[in-house]
């Protein structure tokens, strides 16, 4: 059984409906994004039953569905052996990502797309942290792109003012920069849609990853000054909203169909 739904009460309520309809050797996923302490003791729950569980973190948004999406899978591990198959096709696979030098001798399922991260819980850990980073990399394609549409703007001395073309300096930036990506290309697809966002307002919701990484990040004494940093951004953008604020809203759209509050 593969449950994918909102991480919190919804999940736990089917995690405990399914435990009295499957029986002992059956496996029970959770494909959604649940906090890891929920899935340790779901995974404790279940095992008195023989119900073996895994906790799969996904990471693809709607895009997944023509390229398959990257994996992050905790829990029994001979449960997750068995299921190896389905994981292998629902991966993107390699595609055409250059190998990494090095890698020999290293599991060769990660460069299709998937990872077995360890005990229960560890797959959401990692794929909660990965969620931690891409809210501190969105920000600063987003932070990047306000600077650059302010540079034209009446506070600057006119000499030094830049009438700059958003939509051609991202498609630029995709082709042979540093700072390229897929967020990138998401940006990039936007503006060329709208260079001034006019659709998004720049209320920028949290999915609650990026909360429990700063909430791990304190637990660990880890400074994560970039990625609280991104967090506190979405608060704020609730209030108040900068043409970053759009950028980020835009992305969010563009891998996840993430809607603004209000919006459908």
């Amino acid at each position: 059984m593969w449950v994918r739904l909102p991480a919190g009460k919804i999940t736990h309520e089917t995690v405990e409906e399914l435990s009295g309809l499957l029986s002992s050797g059956d496996i029970l996923i959770d494909g959604g994004n649940s906090f890891y302490h929920d899935d340790i003791a779901h995974s404790d729950m279940l095992k008195t039953k023989g119900i073996r569980y895994l906790d799969v973190g996904t990471s693809g948004g709607i895009w997944g569905l023509e390229r398959g999406y990257c994996m992050m899978i905790g829990g029994d591990q001979a449960a997750f052996e068995h299921l190896d198959p389905i994981f292998k096709t629902l991966a993107p696979g390699i595609g055409t990502i250059d190998k990494t030098p090095g890698r020999e001798g290293r599991d060769p399922r990660v460069e299709q797309g998937y990872l077995y991260c360890g005990p229960a819980g560890s797959g959401h850990f990692v794929k909660m942290v990965h969620n931690g980073i891409e809210y501190g990399v969105m920000q600063a394609y987003a932070e990047g792109f306000d600077i650059l549409k302010g540079v034209n703007s009446a506070a600057i001395p006119e000499n030094r003012r830049y009438p700059l073309n958003l939509p051609d300096i991202a498609e630029v930036w995709r082709r042979g920069s540093v700072v390229a990506s897929w967020l990138l290309d998401l940006t990039s697809i936007a503006l060329a849609k709208d260079e001034a966002l006019s659709a998004f307002t720049g209320n920028v919701e949290d999915s609650g990853e990026g909360r429990w990484t700063v909430n791990a990040a304190i637990e660990q004494a880890v400074p994560a000054e970039v990625l609280s940093a991104a967090l506190y951004t979405r608060f704020r953008s609730r209030q108040s909203h900068t043409f970053a604020e759009k950028i980020l809203s835009a992305m969010r759209n563009e891998f996840g169909g993430h809607q603004e509050p209000g919006k459908s």
